[in-house]
Protein backbone atom coordinates (compact mmCIF):
# COMPACT_ATOMS: atom_id res chain seq x y z
CA UNK A 1 0.00 0.00 0.00
CA UNK A 2 1.37 3.41 -0.96
CA UNK A 3 2.14 5.95 1.75
CA UNK A 4 0.12 9.14 1.37
CA UNK A 5 1.67 12.57 1.61
CA UNK A 6 0.64 15.18 4.15
CA UNK A 7 1.12 17.71 1.34
CA UNK A 8 3.15 20.16 3.38
CA UNK A 9 4.77 22.60 0.89
CA UNK A 10 8.56 22.58 0.85
CA UNK A 11 10.17 25.85 1.93
CA UNK A 12 12.17 27.59 -0.76
CA UNK A 13 15.10 28.27 1.55
CA UNK A 14 16.33 26.39 4.59
CA UNK A 15 18.85 27.62 7.15
CA UNK A 16 21.69 25.22 7.77
CA UNK A 17 22.35 25.01 11.52
CA UNK A 18 23.74 21.48 11.91
CA UNK A 19 25.85 19.47 9.47
CA UNK A 20 26.75 15.80 9.56
CA UNK A 21 30.03 14.96 7.82
CA UNK A 22 30.93 11.31 7.25
CA UNK A 23 33.13 10.57 4.26
CA UNK A 24 35.45 7.89 2.96
CA UNK A 25 36.91 10.20 0.29
CA UNK A 26 38.25 13.04 2.42
CA UNK A 27 39.11 15.30 -0.51
CA UNK A 28 38.39 18.87 0.64
CA UNK A 29 36.54 17.79 3.78
CA UNK A 30 38.69 19.73 6.25
CA UNK A 31 38.40 22.89 4.15
CA UNK A 32 34.64 22.41 3.93
CA UNK A 33 34.37 21.81 7.67
CA UNK A 34 36.35 24.97 8.38
CA UNK A 35 34.15 27.04 6.08
CA UNK A 36 30.98 25.65 7.70
CA UNK A 37 32.34 26.25 11.18
CA UNK A 38 33.17 29.85 10.30
CA UNK A 39 29.50 30.30 9.40
CA UNK A 40 28.47 29.15 12.84
CA UNK A 41 27.23 25.74 11.71
CA UNK A 42 27.47 22.94 14.27
CA UNK A 43 29.53 19.99 13.05
CA UNK A 44 28.78 16.33 13.72
CA UNK A 45 31.03 13.59 12.44
CA UNK A 46 32.11 9.95 12.69
CA UNK A 47 35.26 7.83 12.79
CA UNK A 48 38.11 8.91 10.57
CA UNK A 49 36.28 12.02 9.38
CA UNK A 50 35.88 13.18 12.99
CA UNK A 51 39.58 12.60 13.61
CA UNK A 52 40.61 14.58 10.52
CA UNK A 53 38.38 17.54 11.40
CA UNK A 54 39.41 17.53 15.06
CA UNK A 55 43.09 17.32 14.09
CA UNK A 56 42.60 20.54 12.13
CA UNK A 57 41.64 22.25 15.40
CA UNK A 58 37.94 22.57 14.61
CA UNK A 59 35.10 22.01 17.06
CA UNK A 60 33.29 18.83 16.05
CA UNK A 61 30.94 16.51 17.93
CA UNK A 62 31.24 12.76 17.55
CA UNK A 63 27.97 11.13 16.54
CA UNK A 64 28.28 8.74 19.50
CA UNK A 65 27.83 11.74 21.82
CA UNK A 66 24.53 12.50 20.06
CA UNK A 67 23.23 8.94 20.06
CA UNK A 68 24.53 8.09 23.52
CA UNK A 69 25.75 4.86 22.00
CA UNK A 70 29.36 4.04 21.03
CA UNK A 71 30.52 2.76 17.68
CA UNK A 72 30.50 -1.03 17.83
CA UNK A 73 31.42 -4.02 15.69
CA UNK A 74 34.49 -2.40 14.13
CA UNK A 75 32.44 0.64 13.12
CA UNK A 76 29.74 -1.36 11.34
CA UNK A 77 27.18 0.20 13.66
CA UNK A 78 27.51 3.90 14.42
CA UNK A 79 24.93 6.01 12.57
CA UNK A 80 22.06 3.49 12.40
CA UNK A 81 20.20 5.21 15.22
CA UNK A 82 16.89 7.15 15.59
CA UNK A 83 18.73 10.29 16.73
CA UNK A 84 20.57 10.35 13.42
CA UNK A 85 17.82 9.20 11.07
CA UNK A 86 15.15 11.11 12.98
CA UNK A 87 17.23 14.25 12.59
CA UNK A 88 17.49 13.62 8.85
CA UNK A 89 13.92 12.49 8.15
CA UNK A 90 11.82 14.77 10.35
CA UNK A 91 9.39 17.03 8.49
CA UNK A 92 10.15 20.34 10.13
CA UNK A 93 6.72 21.85 9.50
CA UNK A 94 4.79 18.86 10.81
CA UNK A 95 3.59 19.28 14.39
CA UNK A 96 3.55 15.55 15.08
CA UNK A 97 7.13 15.20 13.87
CA UNK A 98 8.16 18.18 15.98
CA UNK A 99 6.53 16.66 19.03
CA UNK A 100 8.31 13.34 18.43
CA UNK A 101 11.63 15.17 18.14
CA UNK A 102 11.07 16.91 21.48
CA UNK A 103 9.89 13.73 23.20
CA UNK A 104 12.95 11.73 22.12
CA UNK A 105 15.56 14.48 22.23
CA UNK A 106 16.20 14.51 18.50
CA UNK A 107 17.86 17.54 16.93
CA UNK A 108 17.43 18.31 13.25
CA UNK A 109 20.31 17.75 10.83
CA UNK A 110 20.14 20.22 7.94
CA UNK A 111 23.17 19.20 5.89
CA UNK A 112 24.54 15.70 5.26
CA UNK A 113 27.91 15.41 3.53
CA UNK A 114 28.47 11.71 2.91
CA UNK A 115 30.35 9.50 0.52
CA UNK A 116 30.74 5.76 0.56
CA UNK A 117 33.25 3.05 1.34
CA UNK A 118 35.47 2.54 -1.73
CA UNK A 119 33.84 -0.70 -2.87
CA UNK A 120 34.57 0.03 -6.53
CA UNK A 121 38.28 0.60 -5.89
CA UNK A 122 38.61 -2.53 -3.75
CA UNK A 123 36.90 -4.63 -6.39
CA UNK A 124 38.99 -3.16 -9.20
CA UNK A 125 42.16 -3.84 -7.20
CA UNK A 126 41.20 -7.53 -6.98
CA UNK A 127 40.34 -7.60 -3.28
CA UNK A 128 39.49 -11.03 -1.88
CA UNK A 129 35.90 -11.93 -1.02
CA UNK A 130 35.94 -10.98 2.71
CA UNK A 131 37.72 -7.67 2.03
CA UNK A 132 35.30 -6.78 -0.74
CA UNK A 133 32.28 -7.59 1.43
CA UNK A 134 33.69 -5.48 4.28
CA UNK A 135 33.80 -2.52 1.91
CA UNK A 136 30.05 -2.63 1.26
CA UNK A 137 28.77 0.51 2.97
CA UNK A 138 25.53 0.27 4.94
CA UNK A 139 25.19 3.38 7.10
CA UNK A 140 26.31 5.72 4.33
CA UNK A 141 23.64 4.73 1.78
CA UNK A 142 21.00 4.74 4.53
CA UNK A 143 21.84 8.31 5.53
CA UNK A 144 22.12 9.46 1.92
CA UNK A 145 18.72 8.03 1.05
CA UNK A 146 17.11 9.46 4.19
CA UNK A 147 18.53 12.91 3.52
CA UNK A 148 17.59 12.81 -0.15
CA UNK A 149 14.03 11.76 0.63
CA UNK A 150 13.71 14.69 3.01
CA UNK A 151 15.31 17.17 0.58
CA UNK A 152 12.51 19.60 1.33
CA UNK A 153 14.49 20.38 4.48
CA UNK A 154 17.85 18.63 4.20
CA UNK A 155 20.73 19.24 1.81
CA UNK A 156 22.70 16.12 0.93
CA UNK A 157 26.10 16.12 -0.81
CA UNK A 158 27.81 12.97 -2.07
CA UNK A 159 30.48 14.48 -4.31
CA UNK A 160 33.36 16.80 -3.30
CA UNK A 161 32.86 18.58 -6.63
CA UNK A 162 29.66 20.09 -5.17
CA UNK A 163 31.31 21.64 -2.10
CA UNK A 164 32.04 24.99 -3.81
CA UNK A 165 28.43 25.46 -4.94
CA UNK A 166 27.19 24.67 -1.43
CA UNK A 167 29.48 27.27 0.11
CA UNK A 168 28.49 29.79 -2.54
CA UNK A 169 24.82 29.29 -1.64
CA UNK A 170 25.48 29.60 2.08
CA UNK A 171 27.57 32.74 1.58
CA UNK A 172 25.17 34.52 -0.75
CA UNK A 173 21.96 33.64 1.08
CA UNK A 174 22.63 34.09 4.80
CA UNK A 175 23.52 30.45 5.46
CA UNK A 176 20.56 29.02 3.53
CA UNK A 177 20.19 26.60 0.62
CA UNK A 178 17.56 26.81 -2.09
CA UNK A 179 14.98 24.14 -2.80
CA UNK A 180 16.20 23.83 -6.38
CA UNK A 181 19.72 23.07 -5.13
CA UNK A 182 18.45 20.54 -2.61
CA UNK A 183 16.41 18.82 -5.34
CA UNK A 184 19.41 18.54 -7.64
CA UNK A 185 21.61 17.18 -4.88
CA UNK A 186 18.92 14.67 -3.89
CA UNK A 187 18.64 13.40 -7.45
CA UNK A 188 22.39 13.08 -7.64
CA UNK A 189 22.43 11.24 -4.30
CA UNK A 190 19.96 8.60 -5.43
CA UNK A 191 21.86 8.10 -8.66
CA UNK A 192 25.01 7.58 -6.60
CA UNK A 193 23.52 4.92 -4.34
CA UNK A 194 21.90 3.23 -7.34
CA UNK A 195 25.23 2.97 -9.15
CA UNK A 196 26.88 1.75 -5.95
CA UNK A 197 24.29 -0.98 -5.45
CA UNK A 198 24.56 -1.93 -9.12
CA UNK A 199 28.30 -2.46 -8.74
CA UNK A 200 27.74 -4.62 -5.66
CA UNK A 201 25.01 -6.73 -7.24
CA UNK A 202 27.09 -7.33 -10.37
CA UNK A 203 30.08 -8.31 -8.25
CA UNK A 204 27.96 -10.84 -6.38
CA UNK A 205 26.72 -12.29 -9.68
CA UNK A 206 30.30 -12.58 -10.89
CA UNK A 207 31.58 -14.06 -7.62
CA UNK A 208 28.76 -16.60 -7.44
CA UNK A 209 28.97 -17.45 -11.18
CA UNK A 210 25.41 -16.31 -11.82
CA UNK A 211 25.26 -15.46 -15.50
CA UNK A 212 21.63 -14.26 -15.55
CA UNK A 213 20.63 -12.68 -12.23
CA UNK A 214 16.94 -11.86 -11.76
CA UNK A 215 17.73 -8.13 -11.76
CA UNK A 216 20.60 -6.68 -13.76
CA UNK A 217 21.57 -3.06 -13.28
CA UNK A 218 24.45 -1.30 -14.99
CA UNK A 219 25.46 1.94 -13.31
CA UNK A 220 27.84 4.66 -14.35
CA UNK A 221 29.34 7.97 -13.29
CA UNK A 222 29.18 10.92 -15.65
CA UNK A 223 32.61 11.54 -17.11
CA UNK A 224 31.57 14.28 -19.50
CA UNK A 225 28.64 15.77 -21.32
CA UNK A 226 29.02 15.69 -25.09
CA UNK A 227 28.11 18.30 -27.65
CA UNK A 228 25.85 15.74 -29.33
CA UNK A 229 25.49 12.01 -30.00
CA UNK A 230 25.88 10.08 -33.24
CA UNK A 231 24.13 12.98 -34.98
CA UNK A 232 23.86 16.68 -34.06
CA UNK A 233 20.17 16.41 -33.12
CA UNK A 234 20.90 13.73 -30.49
CA UNK A 235 21.95 14.50 -26.90
CA UNK A 236 24.70 12.38 -25.37
CA UNK A 237 27.00 11.90 -22.41
CA UNK A 238 29.86 9.56 -21.51
CA UNK A 239 29.50 7.49 -18.34
CA UNK A 240 32.17 5.26 -16.82
CA UNK A 241 31.25 2.09 -14.96
CA UNK A 242 34.28 1.77 -12.71
CA UNK A 243 35.68 -1.13 -14.73
CA UNK A 244 39.44 -0.54 -14.88
CA UNK A 245 39.87 -2.27 -18.26
CA UNK A 246 42.50 -0.20 -20.13
CA UNK A 247 40.94 1.75 -22.94
CA UNK A 248 39.24 4.96 -23.89
CA UNK A 249 37.48 5.30 -20.51
CA UNK A 250 40.76 5.12 -18.57
CA UNK A 251 42.94 6.99 -21.07
CA UNK A 252 44.58 10.37 -20.53
CA UNK A 253 43.87 12.96 -23.21
CA UNK A 254 47.31 14.45 -23.85
CA UNK A 255 46.13 16.95 -26.44
CA UNK A 256 43.25 17.83 -28.70
CA UNK A 257 39.64 18.79 -28.19
CA UNK A 258 37.00 16.73 -26.42
CA UNK A 259 36.28 13.36 -27.98
CA UNK A 260 32.90 13.08 -29.65
CA UNK A 261 30.40 10.26 -29.18
CA UNK A 262 31.56 8.66 -32.43
CA UNK A 263 35.23 9.19 -31.53
CA UNK A 264 34.77 7.27 -28.29
CA UNK A 265 32.89 4.44 -29.96
CA UNK A 266 35.46 4.09 -32.74
CA UNK A 267 38.47 4.50 -30.46
CA UNK A 268 37.19 1.73 -28.21
CA UNK A 269 36.78 -0.55 -31.23
CA UNK A 270 40.28 0.29 -32.46
CA UNK A 271 42.02 -0.32 -29.15
CA UNK A 272 40.21 -3.58 -28.48
CA UNK A 273 41.28 -4.80 -31.92
CA UNK A 274 44.95 -3.85 -31.68
CA UNK A 275 45.16 -5.48 -28.24
CA UNK A 276 44.67 -8.85 -29.98
CA UNK A 277 48.32 -8.54 -31.08
CA UNK A 278 50.83 -8.88 -28.26
CA UNK A 279 53.49 -6.13 -28.39
CA UNK A 280 56.22 -8.56 -27.30
CA UNK A 281 55.62 -10.50 -30.51
CA UNK A 282 55.46 -7.55 -32.90
CA UNK A 283 54.36 -3.92 -33.07
CA UNK A 284 50.84 -3.60 -34.48
CA UNK A 285 48.58 -0.88 -35.81
CA UNK A 286 44.83 -0.80 -36.47
CA UNK A 287 43.11 1.99 -38.39
CA UNK A 288 39.37 2.25 -37.76
CA UNK A 289 36.57 4.08 -39.53
CA UNK A 290 32.96 3.86 -38.34
CA UNK A 291 33.86 1.06 -35.89
CA UNK A 292 35.27 -1.12 -38.70
CA UNK A 293 38.95 -1.62 -39.50
CA UNK A 294 40.13 -0.34 -42.84
CA UNK A 295 43.66 -1.59 -42.25
CA UNK A 296 45.51 -3.71 -39.68
CA UNK A 297 49.11 -4.85 -39.73
CA UNK A 298 52.10 -5.97 -37.72
CA UNK A 299 55.65 -5.05 -38.67
CA UNK A 300 59.29 -5.11 -37.64
CA UNK A 301 58.82 -1.60 -36.25
CA UNK A 302 55.80 0.44 -35.23
CA UNK A 303 56.20 2.86 -38.11
CA UNK A 304 56.33 -0.05 -40.56
CA UNK A 305 53.20 -1.58 -38.97
CA UNK A 306 51.44 1.77 -39.50
CA UNK A 307 52.56 2.02 -43.13
CA UNK A 308 51.38 -1.53 -43.82
CA UNK A 309 48.01 -0.92 -42.17
CA UNK A 310 47.55 2.28 -44.15
CA UNK A 311 48.39 0.52 -47.42
CA UNK A 312 45.29 -1.66 -47.15
CA UNK A 313 42.90 1.27 -47.68
CA UNK A 314 44.49 4.70 -47.50
CA UNK A 315 41.33 6.38 -48.81
CA UNK A 316 39.08 5.13 -45.99
CA UNK A 317 41.80 5.85 -43.41
CA UNK A 318 41.33 9.60 -43.96
CA UNK A 319 39.76 11.01 -40.78
CA UNK A 320 40.07 7.66 -38.99
CA UNK A 321 41.22 6.40 -35.61
CA UNK A 322 44.71 4.95 -35.22
CA UNK A 323 45.38 2.44 -32.44
CA UNK A 324 48.84 1.14 -31.59
CA UNK A 325 49.89 -1.73 -29.36
CA UNK A 326 53.26 -0.19 -28.51
CA UNK A 327 54.65 3.15 -27.36
CA UNK A 328 54.15 5.89 -29.96
CA UNK A 329 57.62 7.02 -30.99
CA UNK A 330 58.84 10.03 -32.95
CA UNK A 331 59.27 8.23 -36.28
CA UNK A 332 55.75 6.81 -36.20
CA UNK A 333 54.28 10.13 -35.10
CA UNK A 334 55.95 11.88 -38.06
CA UNK A 335 54.29 9.42 -40.45
CA UNK A 336 50.86 9.60 -38.84
CA UNK A 337 50.55 13.39 -38.92
CA UNK A 338 50.95 13.36 -42.70
CA UNK A 339 47.36 12.07 -42.87
CA UNK A 340 44.29 13.77 -41.43
CA UNK A 341 43.48 11.66 -38.37
CA UNK A 342 40.89 12.17 -35.63
CA UNK A 343 42.46 10.18 -32.77
CA UNK A 344 45.66 8.33 -31.91
CA UNK A 345 45.53 5.92 -28.97
CA UNK A 346 48.55 4.05 -27.63
CA UNK A 347 49.73 2.46 -24.39
CA UNK A 348 52.34 5.20 -23.99
CA UNK A 349 53.78 8.17 -25.88
CA UNK A 350 57.36 9.42 -25.89
CA UNK A 351 58.06 13.09 -25.21
CA UNK A 352 59.40 13.51 -28.75
CA UNK A 353 56.22 12.01 -30.19
CA UNK A 354 54.09 14.37 -28.08
CA UNK A 355 55.98 17.35 -29.49
CA UNK A 356 55.49 16.10 -33.05
CA UNK A 357 51.76 15.47 -32.66
CA UNK A 358 51.43 18.93 -31.07
CA UNK A 359 51.93 20.38 -34.56
CA UNK A 360 48.36 19.18 -35.20
CA UNK A 361 46.53 20.78 -32.25
CA UNK A 362 43.13 19.33 -33.17
CA UNK A 363 44.45 15.77 -33.30
CA UNK A 364 43.39 13.94 -30.14
CA UNK A 365 46.22 11.98 -28.55
CA UNK A 366 45.39 9.40 -25.88
CA UNK A 367 47.78 7.53 -23.63
CA UNK A 368 46.36 4.53 -21.78
CA UNK A 369 49.25 3.05 -19.81
CA UNK A 370 48.47 -0.53 -20.87
CA UNK A 371 46.50 -2.79 -23.16
CA UNK A 372 43.22 -4.58 -22.41
CA UNK A 373 43.47 -8.34 -21.97
CA UNK A 374 41.58 -9.97 -24.88
CA UNK A 375 40.99 -13.07 -22.73
CA UNK A 376 39.55 -11.20 -19.74
CA UNK A 377 35.95 -11.85 -18.79
CA UNK A 378 33.45 -9.02 -18.69
CA UNK A 379 30.04 -7.87 -19.84
CA UNK A 380 28.82 -5.91 -22.83
CA UNK A 381 25.37 -4.36 -23.10
CA UNK A 382 23.18 -2.61 -25.62
CA UNK A 383 19.69 -1.23 -25.35
CA UNK A 384 16.65 -2.30 -27.32
CA UNK A 385 13.15 -0.89 -27.00
CA UNK A 386 12.04 -1.65 -23.47
CA UNK A 387 15.03 -3.79 -22.66
CA UNK A 388 18.71 -4.37 -22.23
CA UNK A 389 20.73 -7.07 -24.01
CA UNK A 390 23.62 -8.20 -21.83
CA UNK A 391 26.23 -10.78 -22.76
CA UNK A 392 29.72 -11.86 -21.77
CA UNK A 393 32.51 -10.19 -23.69
CA UNK A 394 33.72 -12.06 -26.80
CA UNK A 395 37.03 -13.15 -25.30
CA UNK A 396 37.57 -16.12 -27.60
CA UNK A 397 41.16 -16.31 -28.85
CA UNK A 398 42.27 -18.33 -31.84
CA UNK A 399 45.39 -19.40 -29.94
CA UNK A 400 43.10 -21.29 -27.56
CA UNK A 401 41.19 -23.14 -30.29
CA UNK A 402 41.83 -26.56 -31.74
CA UNK A 403 42.05 -25.89 -35.46
CA UNK A 404 40.84 -28.60 -37.82
CA UNK A 405 42.19 -28.98 -41.34
CA UNK A 406 39.23 -30.18 -43.44
CA UNK A 407 40.73 -30.18 -46.94
CA UNK A 408 43.14 -32.51 -48.70
CA UNK A 409 45.82 -29.85 -48.66
CA UNK A 410 46.96 -28.54 -45.31
CA UNK A 411 47.97 -24.87 -45.11
CA UNK A 412 51.64 -23.97 -45.25
CA UNK A 413 53.20 -22.44 -42.16
CA UNK A 414 52.88 -18.95 -43.67
CA UNK A 415 49.28 -19.54 -44.74
CA UNK A 416 48.44 -20.68 -41.20
CA UNK A 417 49.95 -17.55 -39.69
CA UNK A 418 48.01 -15.37 -42.12
CA UNK A 419 44.82 -17.33 -41.38
CA UNK A 420 45.19 -16.65 -37.67
CA UNK A 421 45.93 -12.99 -38.33
CA UNK A 422 42.87 -12.60 -40.56
CA UNK A 423 40.61 -14.40 -38.09
CA UNK A 424 41.75 -12.10 -35.24
CA UNK A 425 40.89 -9.07 -37.34
CA UNK A 426 37.59 -10.60 -38.49
CA UNK A 427 36.48 -10.88 -34.86
CA UNK A 428 36.37 -7.07 -34.80
CA UNK A 429 34.67 -6.49 -38.17
CA UNK A 430 30.91 -6.00 -38.39
CA UNK A 431 29.10 -9.07 -39.74
CA UNK A 432 29.07 -10.27 -42.41
CA UNK A 433 32.85 -10.03 -42.37
CA UNK A 434 35.51 -11.21 -44.81
CA UNK A 435 39.18 -10.39 -44.23
CA UNK A 436 42.07 -11.17 -46.60
CA UNK A 437 45.57 -11.10 -45.08
CA UNK A 438 49.09 -11.70 -46.29
CA UNK A 439 52.39 -11.56 -44.39
CA UNK A 440 50.83 -10.05 -41.26
CA UNK A 441 48.93 -7.35 -43.11
CA UNK A 442 45.30 -6.98 -44.15
CA UNK A 443 44.96 -7.10 -47.92
CA UNK A 444 41.24 -6.36 -48.10
CA UNK A 445 38.33 -6.07 -45.66
CA UNK A 446 34.64 -6.47 -46.41
CA UNK A 447 32.32 -5.45 -43.58
CA UNK A 448 28.68 -5.32 -42.63
CA UNK A 449 27.07 -6.69 -45.77
CA UNK A 450 23.82 -8.62 -45.85
CA UNK A 451 25.48 -11.19 -48.12
CA UNK A 452 28.85 -12.76 -47.32
CA UNK A 453 29.50 -12.98 -51.07
CA UNK A 454 29.22 -9.20 -51.26
CA UNK A 455 31.66 -8.83 -48.34
CA UNK A 456 34.15 -11.03 -50.19
CA UNK A 457 33.75 -9.00 -53.38
CA UNK A 458 34.01 -5.63 -51.63
CA UNK A 459 37.19 -6.73 -49.87
CA UNK A 460 38.67 -7.82 -53.19
CA UNK A 461 37.63 -4.53 -54.82
CA UNK A 462 39.35 -2.61 -52.00
CA UNK A 463 42.50 -4.66 -52.61
CA UNK A 464 42.42 -3.80 -56.30
CA UNK A 465 42.06 -0.09 -55.51
CA UNK A 466 44.95 -0.30 -53.03
CA UNK A 467 47.14 -2.01 -55.64
CA UNK A 468 46.49 0.79 -58.13
CA UNK A 469 47.24 3.41 -55.49
CA UNK A 470 50.50 1.69 -54.52
CA UNK A 471 51.51 0.88 -58.10
CA UNK A 472 51.52 -2.87 -57.42
CA UNK A 473 51.26 -5.27 -60.38
CA UNK A 474 48.65 -7.41 -58.63
CA UNK A 475 46.35 -6.97 -55.60
CA UNK A 476 47.65 -8.20 -52.25
CA UNK A 477 44.81 -10.72 -52.13
CA UNK A 478 46.79 -12.85 -54.60
CA UNK A 479 48.30 -15.63 -52.51
CA UNK A 480 46.53 -14.44 -49.37
CA UNK A 481 44.67 -16.24 -46.59
CA UNK A 482 41.08 -15.22 -45.98
CA UNK A 483 38.90 -15.38 -42.88
CA UNK A 484 35.14 -15.43 -42.49
CA UNK A 485 33.89 -14.69 -38.97
CA UNK A 486 30.95 -17.11 -39.45
CA UNK A 487 30.48 -20.24 -41.51
CA UNK A 488 30.22 -20.17 -45.29
CA UNK A 489 26.66 -21.36 -46.00
CA UNK A 490 27.32 -22.01 -49.68
CA UNK A 491 30.28 -22.48 -51.97
CA UNK A 492 29.61 -19.16 -53.75
CA UNK A 493 31.35 -17.13 -51.04
CA UNK A 494 34.39 -19.38 -51.21
CA UNK A 495 34.51 -19.13 -55.01
CA UNK A 496 34.53 -15.32 -54.73
CA UNK A 497 37.46 -15.56 -52.35
CA UNK A 498 39.32 -17.90 -54.67
CA UNK A 499 38.66 -15.54 -57.59
CA UNK A 500 40.31 -12.76 -55.56
CA UNK A 501 43.43 -14.93 -55.23
CA UNK A 502 43.06 -16.51 -51.78
CA UNK A 503 44.86 -19.83 -51.36
CA UNK A 504 43.79 -20.62 -47.80
CA UNK A 505 40.54 -20.10 -45.91
CA UNK A 506 39.71 -20.10 -42.21
CA UNK A 507 36.12 -20.19 -40.98
CA UNK A 508 34.13 -21.58 -38.03
CA UNK A 509 32.42 -24.37 -39.98
CA UNK A 510 29.10 -25.83 -38.89
CA UNK A 511 26.97 -25.27 -41.98
CA UNK A 512 24.64 -27.96 -43.30
CA UNK A 513 26.56 -27.56 -46.57
CA UNK A 514 30.09 -27.75 -45.13
CA UNK A 515 30.93 -30.67 -47.40
CA UNK A 516 29.88 -28.71 -50.49
CA UNK A 517 32.24 -25.90 -49.46
CA UNK A 518 35.05 -28.36 -48.63
CA UNK A 519 34.64 -30.04 -52.02
CA UNK A 520 34.93 -26.69 -53.79
CA UNK A 521 38.11 -25.91 -51.84
CA UNK A 522 39.61 -29.28 -52.77
CA UNK A 523 38.71 -28.76 -56.40
CA UNK A 524 40.75 -25.54 -56.44
CA UNK A 525 43.60 -26.89 -54.25
CA UNK A 526 42.73 -24.41 -51.49
CA UNK A 527 43.54 -25.23 -47.86
CA UNK A 528 40.70 -24.81 -45.41
CA UNK A 529 40.66 -24.79 -41.61
CA UNK A 530 37.67 -24.87 -39.26
CA UNK A 531 37.88 -23.08 -35.89
CA UNK A 532 34.60 -24.18 -34.33
CA UNK A 533 34.10 -20.65 -32.96
CA UNK A 534 31.96 -17.93 -34.52
CA UNK A 535 32.56 -14.19 -34.05
CA UNK A 536 29.32 -12.45 -35.06
CA UNK A 537 29.52 -8.71 -34.40
CA UNK A 538 26.41 -6.57 -34.84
Amino acid sequence: MAVTSKKIPAPDRVKVKTALLSVSDKTGIVELARALSEKGIRLLSTGGTHMAIAAAGLAVTDVSQVTGFPEIMDGRVKTLHPKVHGGLLAIRDDSEHQEAMKMHGIDGIDLAVINLYPFEDVRAAGGDYPTTVENIDIGGPAMIRASAKNHAYVTVLTDPADYPELLEQLSSDAGQTTYAFRQRMAAKAYARTAAYDAMISNWFAEALLVDTPRHRVIGGVLKEEMRYGENPHQKAAFYITGDKRPGVSTATLLQGKQLSYNNINDTDAAYELVAEFLPEKAPACAIIKHANPCGVATGPSLVEAYRRALACDSVSAFGGIIALNSTLDAETAEEIIKLFTEVIIAPNVTEQAKAIVARKPNLRLLSVGGLPDPRAAGLTAKTVSGGLLVQSRDNGMIEDLELKVVTKRAPTAQELEDMKFAFKVGKHVKSNAVVYAKDGQTAGIGAGQMSRVDSARIAALKAEEAARALGLPTPMTRGSAVASEAFLPFADGLLSMIAAGATAVIQPGGSMRDQEVIDAANEHDVAMVFTGMRHFRH
